[in-house]
């Protein structure tokens, strides 16, 4: 009777690389360099520049995968106490926090000479002003200083399409930041209700999110109420004349279905609810964005 082979493992150089494609956040990463992509494709009527499209997104991506990887560092006692995130490499002990550093500022200076050198310096320097917000402001102090460190800290997420847009114009463009508007609006309705689904957990970790200070109910009503408040910005592209119908169809679908999210979340206890209305404001998102591209391209057809 033989007896069984051990089974294979994966080599530790192959681990340690997942580990640090894990410290950049690759899905938070796709989605903010999807809208900046967004941003520099409508910034030009037709094709834009190739160098801004590719070296100016890659840019954007190191800076973000920077970020995240920051985030990870300044997390790590955080990151342990929950469920959600204890399994990050740092937290395991799969790499230790020098060791994310020096990745990160690999990441930091490939993302700055990049854009500084191939794309524009205006670019580079915003990008690096929201690199600082995300990992240093929001990370290192809102996040652990005020219950609505979201909607301050919002910024530096809602940052990347005017950073798109800035590479093909060299410009901050009022368009852009119509975009920025919309992500910013976003963003506490999206991370409150995620909030409220992880409060216990964050009441233990000691992180004054609006569930565990303000209660629940409260902050139901403000995803409510952001939520009307993105209703209303999203129809501000087509009232400055940046997007059209097929735009304007697709936004208020998408809209009705998020207010319906936020209404049963303010008039119900189904215990399923937050973490439902947190993945479809991401598939809102996506979609939002995708309708401003499809209707900039017909349009420019047309035209």
């Amino acid at each position: 009777m033989s007896t069984p082979e051990p089974a294979l493992s994966l080599p530790a150089a192959a681990i340690s690389w997942r580990s640090y494609y894990e410290l950049t956040k690759p899905k938070v990463v796709m989605l903010i360099v999807f809208t900046s992509i967004v941003g520099t494709l409508l910034a030009s009527p037709g094709w834009p520049p190739l160098d801004a499209l590719l070296f100016g997104n890659l840019g954007i991506a190191l800076a973000a995968a920077c970020a995240a990887t920051i985030n990870h560092v300044l997390d790590e006692r955080i990151d342990a106490q929950m469920s959600r995130t204890r399994s990050r490499p740092l937290p395991t002990g799969r790499l230790q926090a020098r060791n994310a550093l020096s990745f990160a500022a690999v990441l930091g200076v490939a993302s700055m000479a990049l854009l500084w050198g191939l794309v524009n310096p205006l670019t580079a320097l915003l990008t690096a002003a929201s690199l600082i917000g995300y990992a240093v402001v929001y990370t290192a102090f809102l996040k652990r200083a005020t219950p609505q460190n979201i909607v301050i800290g919002g910024a530096a997420g809602a940052a990347p399409p005017v950073l798109g847009w800035a590479a093909v114009t060299n410009t901050i463009d009022p368009n852009a930041l119509l975009l920025f508007l919309i992500i910013f609006a976003w963003t506490p309705p999206h991370f409150w209700a995620l909030a409220i689904a992880r409060k216990d957990e964050y009441a233990r970790a000691g992180i004054p999110m609006l569930p565990v200070t303000h209660g629940v109910e409260f902050t139901r009503l403000q995803i409510l109420l952001y939520t009307v408040l993105l209703i209303v910005i999203t129809i501000l592209p087509v009232l400055t004349g940046m997007s059209g119908a097929i735009y304007l169809l697709a936004v208020i679908g998408l809209d009705a279905v998020f207010l319906y999210y936020a209404l049963a979340l303010k008039m119900t206890q189904r215990a399923e609810l937050p973490m439902r209305v947190f993945r479809f404001s991401i598939t809102w998102l996506t979609w939002v964005f995708v309708a401003l591209l499809v209707d900039h391209y017909l349009l420019f057809r047309l035209v």
